[in-house]
């Protein structure tokens, strides 16, 4: 458990790195944004063939089993292109979910698809998650209330202020598991959505301060670089503490997560034999930490990243808000990410409520 990323974590967010920039994800969102899905599903199998649509899938079901801090640092970097799709949904959420509930036939059937990246899922979980996003480019569709797990009818979409996100209202259909025991299983799989929110969040800030950064040293007035006049210099370095502080916050959420592999009496797949089943019992005490540490990284994250998009707009200037320059992607994307999977004053006071049980 560490609270950086190892050389080889590093070294994984690297490739993705380079394999986004060499992908005109922009265009893939424009596309996305108009109902063709293609180009982004084609993003999603590369995703998949560098291993992060497996990263919360168990390597008995064709997954790598990896460790929340190796999802975070995914999905920072697919938050910091901008990257379009339910993103927090199939590649942590939904997983997690299949992977604690149901039985082998149902894993045996989804599992591999999502890990191999042929199948993208969503899902929608009142209240943090009243719709579920982008159904009409998903092959799986669930439906997680307090205590059950069900497949999902599809119903009337809504608009979204990122154009490159759709919402969509689903019905409970078919139950895929019930119980007492389902209820600890769709709150760690929340947390789970939540923290790579969060990582999406601070991906989209570092995005928004490099490109402020770079245009302040391209940008001219008064026969000076805008990026040498001290009221910018202060203003994006405030962005980029702020950043830097959100981070170990993040890192730390996923090792709360990892110290709670799965919930109390919750029964999973685990090791090489898929009928091998492990019965993990967690205290009450390592669920609610890591259900506070999650909801203060999504607090400081959402607030880094709106703090970053406020500095990239007024650094840019009327610009910023032109479709033509782009910007626009990321700070839509911000806005919506703020929002999703839990409001700030839900998970402040989720934060407030853990603190007070000390």
């Amino acid at each position: 458990m560490r609270l950086v990323p190892s050389p080889e974590q590093d070294g994984f967010a690297a490739v993705l790195h380079r394999l986004l920039s060499d992908v005109d994800v922009g265009a893939t969102a424009d596309r996305w944004a108009l109902g063709d899905a293609a180009p982004g599903r084609a993003v999603w199998s590369r995703l998949a063939e560098a291993g992060v649509c497996g990263l919360a899938v168990p390597a008995c079901w064709g997954g790598l089993g990896g460790a929340p801090s190796d999802l975070v640092l995914a999905a920072e970097e697919l938050g910091h292109h901008a990257l379009p799709g339910p993103v927090a949904e199939s590649v942590a959420a939904v997983p997690t979910l299949l992977t604690a509930v149901g039985d082998d036939r149902l894993r045996s059937t989804w599992l591999p698809e999502l890990a191999a990246g042929r199948t993208v899922a969503t899902l929608a979980a009142p209240p943090w998650l009243p719709y579920a996003t982008d159904a009409h480019a998903a092959d799986l569709v669930l439906f997680a209330g307090r205590d059950a797990v069900r497949l999902a009818r599809v119903g009337p979409a809504h608009t979204s202020m990122d154009p490159a996100r759709r919402l969509f209202e689903v019905f409970p259909g078919d139950t895929l598991a019930a119980g007492a025991d389902t209820a600890a299983v769709v709150a760690r799989a929340l947390d789970m959505g939540v923290l790579v929110c969060a990582a999406q969040l601070l991906g989209a800030g570092r995005a928004l301060l490099e490109t402020a950064v770079a245009y302040a040293q391209t940008r001219h007035q008064f026969g000076r670089a805008i990026g040498q006049f001290q009221a910018v210099q202060h203003r994006l370095a405030d962005v980029a503490v702020a950043l830097e502080f959100a981070r170990p916050l993040l890192y730390a959420a996923a090792v709360a997560l990892t110290r709670d592999p799965h919930d109390a009496n919750t029964v999973a797949s685990t090791g090489n034999d898929p009928h091998e089943a492990n019965v993990v019992a967690s205290t009450g005490d390592d669920r609610q930490d890591a259900a506070r540490d999650v909801s203060a990284a999504k607090v400081a994250c959402a607030d880094a990243a709106n703090r970053a998009a406020r500095a990239a707009l007024q650094v840019h200037g009327a610009i910023g808000y032109t479709r033509e320059h782009g910007l626009g992607r990321w700070l839509t994307r911000v806005r919506v990410l703020t929002l999703a999977w839990g409001t700030p004053t839900e998970h402040r006071a989720r934060v407030a409520a853990a603190l007070g049980r000390r």
